[in-house]
């Protein structure tokens, strides 16, 4: 791609960026949605479990919130899906491709409009936490490394989401498919209890799940401990399926009849 072509086609991502901002504002049930239910998970592990639960240091709430900020990030990205088989199911996806923008615009819009949204979100769950008793003791350093792990999180599963919207074109089966492959990830991880407590077998995949690698850093930068190898290992997984997801959705999207 030439740099003229380039240059087009990123301000042509960032206005649909900024149309999905807008469209974000329009539609709070949808901003709702994304802390709401963290928030309610909260509340349930902390208040109504977490005595129940041992984990490592004796401190629930520290061991609790890195999964609940994971988890946030995740929700925000099933909000991509959703927002973009609502655009396919009423038409304005073709209005977009009559328009003389780059064909990959309204997809690059779409996740980073969400990627924006959910540096809101995500200080909001942080803003939760520490009115829950949630005490991050860290350098500033490591806590913005785990923010921008999040937001990196949650930018990659959008990309997910939105080919996942391609699939199936409708916001119902797109919200219900998003549940099947999020719940798996999320409570067959570290982010609620330790791996230590789980079956072999279960535990065999929960240690290799990206949900558990990017949980386990975001614990290490906020609440201490050695990040190296979960972080390297989120950065891999991130790599690998942003190679598979982002060319795949793309390809999808320009093979819209």
């Amino acid at each position: 791609m030439s740099q003229p072509m380039l240059r087009y086609a990123v301000s042509d991502s960032l206005v649909m960026a900024r149309r999905g901002l807008l469209e974000s504002v329009r539609k709070p049930a949808l901003l709702t949605f994304t802390f709401i239910e963290p928030v309610i998970l909260i509340l349930i592990f902390r208040y109504a479990f977490g005595g129940a639960i041992k984990v490592p240091n004796g401190d629930y709430v520290n061991f609790l919130m890195p999964g609940i900020l994971v988890l946030t990030a995740i929700f925000g990205a099933l909000v991509t899906g959703i927002g973009f088989s609502e655009d396919l199911s009423k038409g304005i996806v073709d209005r977009l491709r009559s328009l003389p923008i780059a064909r990959s615009a309204v997809l690059h819009g779409r996740t980073l409009s969400d990627l924006a949204r959910n540096v809101g979100t995500i200080a909001i769950m942080f803003a939760v936490g520490f009115a829950v008793g949630f005490a991050p003791n860290q350098p500033i350093y490591r806590m913005l490394a785990a923010v921008g792990l999040l937001l990196a999180f949650g930018y990659v599963f959008s990309w997910i989401s939105a080919t996942v919207a391609l699939l199936v074109r409708d916001p119902e089966t797109a919200q219900g498919v998003g549940f099947i492959w999020v719940f798996p990830l999320t409570f067959v991880s570290s982010a609620f209890v330790p791996t230590q407590t789980m079956p072999a077998v279960v535990r065999a995949f929960a240690d290799v799940n990206p949900v558990t690698l990017c949980v386990n850093a975001v614990r290490a930068l906020t609440i201490g401990g050695d990040a190296t190898g979960p972080l390297l290992g989120t950065v891999a997984w991130l790599v690998a399926l942003m190679a598979i997801f982002v060319p795949f959705a793309v390809s999808r999207y320009r093979a819209l009849q």
